[in-house]
């Protein structure tokens, strides 16, 4: 069974919870917080224009002295954005993640940002088949 990008969504559900690149780092954190997740898209008039990490925190904000309600998301957010198509594996995932040293990617058709995937979810997935092919095989 192949497993792909379009499927981790359709498991994990539809929220994708985004921040505006003009909101402060420390509202960004509360809303880490609130949704329990380790990053938010950062979108603009609907577009997806970076993405922002406790990573880009700790080294951005933490490191550097700076202080989270005076500074601004987008003066820390990571604008290089590798994506993937929903279509894609999670094997190919799971190595764009490991090749780009990412741990999100957004899923992007046509322009449209339909979700996002973690490294977490890859794993999880690439648990459950293993599981699942063990089982079959021990039948």
């Amino acid at each position: 069974m192949i497993s792909t990008a379009r499927h981790l969504l359709e498991v994990k559900g539809p929220d994708v919870w985004s921040i505006s690149p003009n909101a402060t780092v420390y509202d960004c954190l509360r809303m880490m917080a609130d949704k329990d997740v380790g990053a938010l898209l950062v979108t603009e008039d609907d577009k997806l224009v970076g993405i922002i990490s406790e990573r880009d925190y700790a080294r951005k904000v933490i490191l550097l002295g700076k202080s989270s309600k005076e500074t601004f998301v987008r003066e820390i957010m990571s604008t290089k954005l590798f994506t993937i198509h929903p279509d894609q594996t999670v094997e190919e995932a799971m190595e764009m993640m490991t090749t780009r040293r990412v741990r999100h990617l957004p899923v992007v058709a046509d322009d449209q940002l339909l979700g996002v995937i973690s490294i977490g979810d890859v794993v999880k997935n690439i648990i459950y088949r293993q599981r699942e092919t063990i089982k079959n095989l021990t039948k």
